[in-house]
Parts: structure tokens; C-alpha cells; sequence
């Protein structure tokens, strides 16, 4: 499902218990200098990234002063994060004109907040030039915070050079069987550099049958339930998305890769690391 870009006035995205994708939440905040945003999310703990500006986040009683460190754009610095535990009130407060990510997953259990600063990412770059799929990964929440998170996954993707393809070879992810794949549910939000770029979003949910295509644009919004799914930018566009997981009956995600594919793998330089990194 395509989200065009529009003002959400700083309401949900993807709100609790999406029909599509229940598993996951999304909202975008905008705000000037010494605004606040309150909220609360029974059910679903959140991860707050700014994705431009500087904020305090006040969570579970500890303060979280002076995060994200980026200004015109996304790719101006580095991501930085702070998780806010299931049902937990937390308060957004901008040091500076921000709009903020909220990125979440269901899951019902309280745990500790925390913040993930510029040098606590877990960083991956694979693919090639020759390939049509060079790209690098900045994981915010990810294998690391194992034992700190529940069931939710928060990514940065960024194509590296103009134009390519990312989410190759096409994999899916959307139901629990164990060893070979895992049910999780799965939220983008599209940048492109300049921003009057756009790409193109597939959606194959039957291998060898057709399936959707959507033209994706500057702040586009794509929710995964079913099916392979990869994407690519016009050449000439550097293009980013921000990436939410959220998993049904665990955090580590298992992709199950399309078999008309499949064999591709062993083609791209680099993609056994990235599929580790998810785990």
C-alpha cells in the first residue's frame, strides 16, 4: 500500500492496529524551537529519530537531552535514537525546528528507555555499482540492543550513487515459519536527493505472477504486508528510507528470498552481512 506524501499534522501515519500491518506504528512530528509533543502508545513500544533538528526526549522519568545532530536533510550527519518502552508517556521537546520519526512495533511488555547516539550505529554497505545495488544500511535499532528491545527493528537505507535498486534479490517476509522465514511487518518512509526524485516500489506477492508497482515520491509512505518487495530510484537520484520492523513472534527477522531469484545472491558482493545484520 502506497501512502502519498501530505501533512499528517503530526497525527499517526500508521496508527495502532492497522488493518494492513498491526504490527507496526509510524508517525511524523514537525516543530519549531521550544515545542513539545506528548504521546503515549499502549501496546506498541517506539523508537524517537530525528530526522532533521535536535531534541530532548523526556521518558520514564530520565531525560534524553540534545538528540540528532542533522540539518537541511537526512543525509546531513548521522542518525541518533531514543527507544520509549511499551505504553510509556513520553515528551518530545525541539532544541531546534525538527521533524521527528516515530518508528514502533507491537509489543506489550515495559522495558528501560535508552538513547542510541551517532557512535552506537551498526553500519553495513553491500552491493556494487556493477549490480544496479550498491547501498549502506544504518541501523539505529538493531542486533545489538537484542536484549534491550522487544520485537522492533529501526533502520536508515541510503542508495549509494544516483539511481539503482535496493531489496535485491526480491525477499519476503510475512509469515512464521520457522527456520525459514519469520512474519514481520514492515513501514518506509522515501527521501530523495534532490528531493524532486522518485522511484518506483514493487510488490510481488505470488512468485512468477503480477503484482503492484507504485511510484513512490519525496516522503512517500509504504506499508509491506505481503509479498516481495524490492525498490528502485531513477537514475540520477540518490534515494533513503527509513525503515520500521516490526516482528510477530520474534525481533530477529529471517527473509525468506523469492526462488525465481533466489540464486542472484551469491551475484552481489556483500549481501550475506547485510541479512546477518537483521538477525
Amino acid at each position: 500500500m502506497h501512502i502519498p506524501p501530505h501533512d499528517n499534522r503530526n497525527q499517526p501515519i500508521v496508527d495502532r492496529e492497522h488493518p494492513l500491518v498491526p504490527l507496526v506504528y509510524f508517525n511524523i512530528v514537525r516543530l519549531k524551537p521550544g515545542e513539545h509533543f506528548d504521546y503515549r502508545t499502549p501496546g506498541y513500544e517506539t523508537c524517537v529519530v530525528p530526522a532533521t533538528g535536535t531534541v530532548t526526549v523526556e521518558v520514564g522519568g530520565e531525560i534524553f537531552a540534545d538528540i540528532g545532530n542533522r540539518g537541511a536533510d537526512v543525509w546531513d550527519g548521522e542518525p541518533e535514537g531514543v527507544y520509549v518502552p511499551s505504553g510509556t508517556d513520553a515528551r518530545i521537546t525541539a532544541r531546534t525546528e525538527t521533524e521527528c520519526f516515530i518508528a514502533g512495533a507491537k509489543f506489550d511488555e515495559a522495558l528501560s528507555p535508552f538513547a542510541v547516539r551517532s557512535g552506537d550505529l551498526d553500519v553495513v554497505q553491500y552491493g556494487s555499482d556493477e549490480t544496479k545495488t550498491h547501498r549502506k544500511i544504518k541501523h539505529i535499532l538493531g542486533t545489538k540492543y537484542h536484549d534491550r528491545v522487544g520485537r522492533l527493528l529501526v533502520s536508515e537505507l541510503f542508495t549509494v550513487g544516483a539511481g539503482g535498486w535496493s531489496g535485491f534479490p526480491s525477499h519476503k517476509h510475512d509469515t512464521d515459519r520457522l527456520p525459514d522465514e519469520t512474519r514481520h511487518d514492515e513501514c518506509y518512509n522515501f527521501r530523495f536527493r534532490p528531493d524532486y526524485g522518485s522511484g518506483m516500489q514493487m510488490l510481488q506477492r505470488v512468485d512468477n505472477e503480477p503484482g503492484d508497482a507504485y511510484h513512490i515520491m519525496n516522503r512517500s509512505t509504504v506499508l509491506i504486508d505481503k509479498g516481495y518487495h524490492p525498490c528502485c530510484a531513477l537514475p540520477g537520484y540518490e534515494m533513503y528510507y527509513f525503515t520500521i520492523l516490526g516482528g510477530q513472534s520474534q525481533r530477529s527477522l529471517k527473509q525468506y528470498f523469492q526462488p525465481t531469484h533466489a540464486a542472484q545472491v551469491h551475484t552481489i558482493p556483500g549481501i550475506m552481512d547485510m541479512v546477518a545484520k537483521f538477525k
